[in-house]
């Protein structure tokens, strides 16, 4: 009977002080620490976002791969050429014009995917075209992010006639569907050019398409940011702002702004997935990307005709554009995740 006084003290004690150590840990901890914390534990999300790293690694290694491996460019053109392929002479492009399939290290590295139907080498437009859609989804996703931004803060902070006319501007994009306006600015300025005052811009200029995916997902960011800045401008460190005689703008882009980050973050993260998708479609229905650039919008354009002969022209671009979308959108939902206050922490190791 006098040991087990003893031993419910002995396994109480130490693990209840370790307990309430690491819980004074945690709590101890500021709020992006804590995301990093619940982001680290998330192995899924960082094993798709490295998955991502590796994707864009490899698109930047397009010029390498071009001149020291398959030693050609991307846009030149091997209809009548041949290469040899264990010991034998084979066309790039038969005399049915159906390309060759992928050759993977047959052919010394060159047309490691095939051939499209003008015989250029399918791994290097990859590359490229991986490349232009990247970098229009990247910066499509910095001038939404932006403009949403400024939008928001303003709408949500000042309210009334200027809250009246921005939340008008931002239902009549909201009314369109994203593809829907994407194709008709698209055309619009892929037949004619940009020209406004000294700005001029071809058809083909890779800004048209990024500055027209830029402009249609302002609303689907900028409606939420105004909400949380309404539901910020009644706290009451902006109160306390306030009576200290801070102007607004000092108000906004000193203390409501910071509490935007969390949510900024997560947004440009899909953000860049939801771009890279739309550029791929406007591409592929000739209204984002213009031929000769590639995009695996473009590439998928076109090999769709010759799907049965040659499914590598179609299969290849999209497998790329699904895993790049795929990891952005996984490590997105990780990121949302750590950086959500409600997220309960879990204390184990």
């Amino acid at each position: 009977m006098a040991t087990e006084p003893a031993t419910e003290t002995t396994l109480q004690g130490p693990a209840a002080w370790e307990t309430e150590a690491e819980k004074e840990r945690v709590h101890g901890m500021g709020p992006w620490r804590l995301g990093l914390r619940r982001l680290k534990r998330n192995k899924v999300a960082l094993l798709f976002g490295a998955l991502f790293v590796i994707l864009v690694l490899s698109c930047l290694a397009a010029p390498i791969w071009a001149d020291k491996v398959a030693k050609t460019d991307v846009n030149t053109n091997h209809l009548s050429d041949t290469i040899q392929v264990d010991g034998k002479s084979v066309n790039v492009v038969s005399l049915e014009g159906i390309p060759i399939g992928p050759q993977w290290l047959k052919a010394k590295g060159k047309f490691f995917l095939g051939a499209d139907r003008n015989g250029r080498d399918i791994m290097v437009r990859l590359l490229y075209g991986g490349r232009n859609s990247l970098l229009i989804g990247v910066l499509a996703a910095i001038i939404t992010t932006i403009l949403s931004i400024i939008l928001g803060l303003v709408s949500g902070y000042f309210r009334g006639p200027v809250d009246t006319v921005i939340r008008a501007l931002l239902d009549v994009l909201w009314s369109f569907p994203v593809i829907i306006l994407g194709v008709a600015l698209g055309v619009a300025l892929a037949l004619g050019g940009l020209k406004l005052g000294p700005i001029h811009l071809a058809g083909d200029s890779l800004v048209i398409p990024i500055g027209i995916i830029g402009l249609v997902y302002v609303p689907y960011m900028a409606r939420p940011v105004r909400g949380q800045v309404l539901s910020l401008r009644e706290k009451e460190f902006v109160e306390a702002a306030r009576a200290q005689g801070a102007g607004s703008f000092r108000i906004m882009f000193t203390e409501v702004m910071p509490n935007l980050s969390s949510t900024v973050i997560v947004f440009f993260t899909l953000l860049i997935a939801n771009a890279i998708l739309l550029e791929s479609a406007l591409s592929f229905l000739g209204a984002g990307v213009q031929p000769p650039n590639p995009s695996w919008g473009t590439m998928i354009d076109e090999g769709i005709d010759r799907i049965a002969t040659a499914p590598h022209l179609t299969i290849v671009p999209g497998v790329m554009l699904v895993l790049t979308v795929l990891a952005l959108n996984v490590f997105g939902d990780g990121v949302r995740d750590a950086l959500d206050p409600r997220a309960k922490v879990r204390l184990e190791r």
